[in-house]
């Protein structure tokens, strides 16, 4: 392996690190982005058995903000609940906002990871067969060993920038779409916590519904 490394040439440098970069980046937003974690199923049940029992203090608001995103979310929206419908929905809107820029934070380097390692690959190439053609000119093409340097080093990073780039672009997808689904749930159960609040869902109906 130490072997193909080397004679891929200095363009294996860059390829290298951007591999170990999209793969610190997918075991962190994999292990972050776990929807137990960010949006527990059994959260707004938990709120509903508050309410019912008249339990709903500021105590327990400041858990469950620091409970998890959703918990931020749903706080938020208990907070503003008496100020009305529209600036309920407004701060939830402001938090859920903030909560999703956190979900997404290092997507978009793992997305221009996913694009760039085969442009680092393409420029390995196209300098491996510089090289090829410097040699020819300069020696003709007796030389096949050589050549074969050349041609070796190109292909060499041709096919681990695209080694690089595939589990990274597949990835990418995965996880945004793993974002996207919890944002769905997010907004769910926020707009859940909305009607009951003004009226427009009742409590009891609510822990059927709740995801």
């Amino acid at each position: 392996m130490l072997e193909i490394i080397q004679s891929g040439g200095w363009m294996m440098v860059p390829i290298i690190i951007a591999s170990v970069l999209a793969l610190a980046i997918t075991v962190e937003r994999f292990w972050t982005l776990r929807p137990g974690k960010i949006a527990p199923p059994d959260l707004l049940s938990q709120v509903w058995g508050w309410m019912k029992n008249k339990q709903l203090d500021s105590a327990k608001i400041r858990s469950l903000k620091d409970s998890s995103p959703l918990g931020n979310v749903l706080a938020a929206g208990l907070i503003n609940s008496r100020h009305g419908r529209q600036i309920m929905k407004e701060s939830i809107e402001e938090v859920a906002s903030h909560e999703i820029h956190e979900m997404e934070r290092y997507l978009n380097a793992l997305g221009t990871v996913a694009a760039v390692a085969p442009l680092m690959g393409l420029l390995g190439t196209v300098i491996g067969m510089i090289k090829v053609f410097a040699e020819i000119m300069a020696q003709g093409t007796g030389q096949a060993n050589l050549l074969a340097g050349g041609i070796s080093e190109a292909l060499i990073t041709t096919a681990a920038g695209l080694v690089v780039a595939i589990p990274a672009l597949i990835c990418h997808r995965i996880l945004q779409r793993r974002v996207d689904e919890i944002v769905v749930y997010m907004e769910q159960e926020a707009l859940k916590l909305v009607d009951v609040l003004h009226g427009e869902r009742e409590v009891a109906d609510a822990p059927e519904n709740a995801g």
